[in-house]
């Protein structure tokens, strides 16, 4: 785990380190349990300015088609028109405009989240959980990030009445700096 002292030696270029990263979201069904999903294939980047972390910027890309809940009609069913709509709108995007430090390792990172051809800001609370050089001498950091949405507000409007308009994202992210 970086120190506040070490916060300044993030600064650099960033790609994400995809094996090692999950983007996922959760949603009440029925109102009683929980439908956990993740999606699978995307890439990503960020500019970390760690002596000036307002000057930070990030972007991800996530294939709308690469959604996972473990069942396969469930995911069939979230790639339709429905949900995510998937063959008209491949690519759900999120692009910072903004990056704000809110404690000594915690920030809110203001972003542009696209969805099914929609965009609308979304804040993302997100925290350094470490920093380090690994064995090849390769710089790798590591956040969590959490946001929530309401899904109607990008048309995402399936479900009936049985799924929760609110949608947790979830983020844990690896990330390695470019030489």
């Amino acid at each position: 785990m970086t120190t506040t002292a070490d916060v300044g030696e993030l600064t650099g270029d960033y790609v994400l380190d995809t094996a090692r990263t999950r983007i996922g979201f959760a949603a009440r069904a029925a109102m009683v349990t929980k439908v956990r999903g993740q999606f699978d294939e995307f890439e990503g980047s960020a500019h970390l300015d760690g002596d000036a972390p307002s000057m930070s910027t990030a972007r991800l890309t996530i294939r709308a088609r690469s959604v996972r809940t473990r069942n396969r009609k469930r995911d069939d069913h979230l790639r339709g028109n429905d949900f995510l709509g998937t063959d008209g709108h491949p690519a759900i995007t999120f692009t910072s405009t903004r990056v704000e430090q809110a404690e000594e390792t915690g920030f809110k990172v203001t972003g542009d989240l696209t969805v099914r051809g929609v965009t609308k800001p979304v804040v993302v609370d997100v925290r350094l959980t470490g920093a380090e050089k690994d064995r090849q001498g390769t710089f790798r950091v590591a956040f969590t990030g959490r946001a929530t949405v309401h899904r109607k507000d990008w048309g995402v409007s399936g479900g009936g009445g049985l799924i929760s308009d609110k949608v947790a994202l979830e983020f844990d992210i690896a990330a390695i700096r470019r030489s």
